[in-house]
């Protein structure tokens, strides 16, 4: 009987509590998709229709020329656009170094106790306003790096060398090579940050097999560590190059706003956030706020491919 009883209730399951929310929970999930893929259309038709004035009237002049002038309603966007990639790359360039040995010290080499209050300094470096760093570089960095930097290689460079050209510029502080500085200690604590964490991923015992064959420190790194994390560290680069690209406040303050082609490395610049960031509100005409709205378009459409391209890299599987 006990037995009869018990059987209609076998394999039986009750309903979960929060079945019922489930199909609510779902459609909201695909609301907050769909308000957030409508936004990014948005802003990207936003800035193709006002930009299409500029795009229509001068066509591949406004990516080829530089001349950029208000009077006479030219415009040409090639100065600010080189600038914008020299000013990332050169970066790049200089941070990336110093972001891995410091991702390597801290994984490696830290003493244990050390290693919090470092990654935590390294952190809050990324939270200081890009116009702290501004102000910092226009009035501390820029005259040091005048005097001690700029001065004395203008005057070692053999005239009509290669190194000459290179340093071409007005020594005064404000320029491709300063405004690259600057973006370089900006973008390092990301980059450190990320590959600390990329580096923690790795198991201890794959690199203490490594130790344990007679590797050394470097060897690991190297022969281990990089190979396991490799191609996301390749995204967390292509990151702080994203980061770059779109930072306005910081290079405005001392890049020069030049929108010639630079140069040389202490010759003054724009870059295309420090363009718009100038100008906008100073545009009267139509076809020049036309013209900045072109460029924030062509801006979206660079940093948009960059940090794709990191994405991609990011989900992509660690092996193989």
């Amino acid at each position: 009987m006990n037995a009869a009883t018990a059987s209609p209730s076998v394999g039986k399951r009750d309903r979960p509590v929060g079945a019922a929310f489930d199909p609510v929970f779902r459609v909201l999930c695909f609301t907050a998709a769909t308000l957030l893929l409508s936004a990014l259309g948005g802003i990207v038709a936003s800035l193709l229709i006002g930009g299409w004035p500029a795009l229509q009237k001068f066509g591949l002049n406004f990516f080829l020329s530089s001349e950029w002038n208000p009077v006479t309603d030219i415009y040409g966007g090639a100065g600010p656009i080189v600038g914008t990639l020299i000013t990332a790359v050169l970066s790049l360039l200089m941070a990336l170094p110093v972001a891995f040995g410091c991702a390597v010290f801290l994984v490696e080499f830290c003493p244990p106790i050390m290693r919090r209050p470092i990654g935590i300094a390294i952190e809050l470096l990324a939270g200081v306003p890009s116009i702290v760093y501004g102000m910092w570089g226009l009035f501390v960095f820029a005259p040091l790096f005048s005097t001690y930097v700029e001065l004395p290689l203008i005057t070692w460079a053999p005239p009509g060398s290669i190194w000459e050209k290179l340093f071409q510029g007005i020594p005064n502080g404000a320029g491709i090579l300063s405004a690259s500085v600057i973006l370089s200690v900006m973008i390092l604590p990301y980059i450190a940050a990320t590959l600390r964490e990329l580096f923690l991923t790795v198991p201890a015992k794959v690199r203490e097999s490594a130790y344990g064959v007679g590797c050394t420190t470097m060897e690991v790194v190297w022969s281990v560590t990089l190979p396991y994390v490799r191609r996301s560290a390749i995204g967390a680069v292509m990151l702080g190059l994203g980061r770059a690209l779109g930072e306005t406040m910081a290079v405005t303050f001392i890049i020069g706003n030049s929108h010639a082609f630079p140069k040389g490395l202490f010759d003054g610049g724009s870059t295309i956030a420090s363009t718009i960031a100038n100008e906008f509100a100073e545009a009267t005409s139509d076809m020049h706020s036309a013209a900045l709205i072109a460029l924030g378009f062509v801006l979206f459409v660079i940093t948009f491919a960059v940090l794709a391209i990191a994405r991609a890299l990011l989900g992509a599987p660690k092996h193989g």
